[in-house]
């Protein structure tokens, strides 16, 4: 018996590390500059992602209780959370900030995404061909340069957070109000309940 309960949190920790996208899968992220690379302890993170993090929201927009996300628009795995956060979203503000670190396609879409009349629209969207083996919506490789500064700047972040894949969450646990991260994708259910919101 005791075995079995030691085998559970392995199993957990294997499936997790399935769900998610590496960075050593990474083939062609922004260039790199000068930027801020110093480390981003895991209490400021939610903070320093509220003040520096550039992305779109989605869900309930006036809502205290925010979660950032960090997602490569090429990783399948950031299209699970994305379909997991959906029936969350009358109660939580999710906030998707668009890295780049798979391939030539993510940051393109990532802006296209950005700069969308309706972000939630496109990403849902893209998620449902990128899901379903598509590859993704079209995207133009010409990105603003402004547009392309955010994106390598959150890239930058999820670097400083210490994320070996996306997405990776940051937010505030809703009972305890401590900062919380997480990498991997996660069904509805776990994903209440790492943000606080479970029975």
């Amino acid at each position: 018996m005791k075995r079995r309960h030691l085998l559970l949190p392995l199993v957990a920790t294997l499936a997790l590390s399935l769900a998610a996208c590496s960075k050593e899968e990474s083939t062609a992220a922004p260039g790199s500059g000068a930027a801020d690379k110093s480390p981003i302890a895991t209490a400021q993170a939610y903070d320093v992602l509220a003040a520096q993090g550039k992305g779109f929201a989605a869900g309930a927009l006036m809502s205290a209780h925010t979660v950032y996300v960090l997602f490569d628009p090429q990783c399948p795995h950031c299209g699970h959370l994305w379909q997991s956060s959906i029936p969350l979203q009358s109660k939580v503000k999710f906030v998707w900030l668009p890295v780049a670190i798979m391939n030539a396609k993510s940051a393109p879409q990532g802006a296209a995404i950005m700069t969308s009349a309706n972000p939630v629209e496109t990403m849902t969207a893209h998620e449902q061909l990128l899901l379903g083996g598509q590859g993704g919506m079209s995207a133009s490789a010409s990105i603003p340069p402004e547009v392309l500064a955010a994106i390598k700047s959150n890239t930058d972040l999820l670097e400083r957070l210490g994320a070996t894949s996306v997405p990776f969450m940051v937010a505030k646990h809703q009972r305890s109000g401590a900062v919380v991260t997480q990498g991997g994708a996660l069904g509805v259910e776990a994903l209440a309940n790492f943000l606080g919101m479970g029975q």
